[in-house]
């Protein structure tokens, strides 16, 4: 098995990037937000039995990602890299994977807030992720995150683990050419 952590700020691309991924490869794409929304149906944003689900759930399906032999996963995830609970968040969210030995890989994906701004409430987003439908609120909170948090390496936020890291901006790539770039980088089987 092989996970691929793609992460990035909101609106970068990596459910559409995931899947463009999934559909010429083997691997499957668990996005972030198919955790999200099942749990809102039943339990409010930030809520302790919605943080522990959305927790747990993550974490298993790498467990049984793993165990079933899966060729690949591609996780998505919205990391913020200067809170160090977030990246132990990740550490744990993986560790079954880590403890098991597989391939990890983890793709940083970056485009300005201009563009990202421009992606909040495109059709397909709007799609699969209803807590977003609100595009005004969710393109205030694309800018709101992007001031309180680090949510792309640079000089001044290193990668904080110790796994291969690619970055790729997706400035003016679509998600077609960017699943092409990390499928060519990593290797991934067609």
């Amino acid at each position: 098995m092989h996970l691929v952590v793609l992460f990035g700020p909101q609106a970068v691309g990596k459910m559409s990037v995931g899947r463009e991924i999934a559909s010429r490869t083997t691997y499957r794409l668990l996005h972030n937000h198919a955790t999200i929304e099942p749990l809102l149906e039943v339990f409010d944003w930030g809520t302790t039995p919605f943080a522990t689900l959305k927790r747990e759930f993550r974490r298993r399906v790498i467990e049984e990602a793993v165990a079933y032999d899966l060729p690949g996963l591609i996780l998505t995830y919205a990391w913020a890299l200067d809170i160090p609970a977030d990246t132990a968040e990740v550490e744990w969210m993986i560790a079954p994977a880590v403890e098991a030995g597989v391939r990890i890989d983890f793709v940083e994906l970056y485009a300005d807030v201009a563009i990202r701004l421009a992606r909040e409430g495109t059709p397909e987003r709007l799609a699969a992720k209803p807590s977003k439908r609100d595009a005004e609120w969710a393109r205030r909170d694309v800018i709101s995150s992007n001031e309180r948090w680090e949510l792309s390496t640079g000089p001044e936020v290193p990668f904080p683990l110790d796994f291969p890291h690619v970055v790729i901006d997706n400035t003016e790539l679509s998600a077609a050419e960017v699943a092409e770039k990390i499928i060519a980088r990593l290797g991934l089987p067609g």
